[in-house]
């Protein structure tokens, strides 16, 4: 079984644990990452149904636990790969946070432009039931609408990414 990488406070490795063993007092990694067109257009991806936390809800278009073996950028390739079919592109490495709350862990954010029609994209079925192209202005306005639709983190990035602006 594939073990998740767990880290103290200031992100130094500590251990291993196996998926689904977790206390709540492990901190874990995880990389995400955020992605945007030249339209000003940003991917999300809704999870699968099947998926034990956040089920159904929309958020990055990529991310993943960070497992045994992988530092954040080679998780972020594999994830990148896996959840929507992107192969031999490059990522610019963006903020990493603490999150703490019902889950507790260190998040690296990656970033990428592209203008890849959603067609393009081939999605892991599993892991994503759909992935869409929001405009900033109606992913703004659907947040506020159903913000329980969406993971938290996606509140945090849109205000993230329109300061940067």
């Amino acid at each position: 079984m594939v073990k998740i990488i767990i880290v103290d406070e200031d992100d130094n490795e500590i251990g291993l644990k196996e998926r689904g063993t977790l206390d709540d007092s492990d901190i874990y990694r995880v990389s995400s990452l955020w992605i945007e067109n030249s339209n000003d257009d940003i991917l999300l991806a809704q999870r699968s149904f099947s998926k034990k936390k956040h089920p159904g809800k929309w958020g990055p278009a990529v991310a993943g636990t960070v497992d045994e073996g992988e530092s954040y950028e080679d998780n972020i390739i594999k994830e990148a790969e896996e959840e929507i079919g992107l192969k031999d592109v490059e990522f610019v490495k963006g903020r990493k946070v603490r999150v703490r709350g019902k889950y507790n862990y260190f998040r690296q954010m990656f970033l990428f432009t592209t203008d890849m029609s959603i067609d393009e994209f081939v999605i892991q079925e599993n892991e994503v039931e759909k992935i869409r192209w929001f405009s900033r202005e109606k992913l703004k306005k659907e947040f506020e609408k159903n913000p329980d639709s969406f993971i938290d983190v996606v509140g945090e990035l849109l205000k993230d990414s329109t300061e940067s602006q």
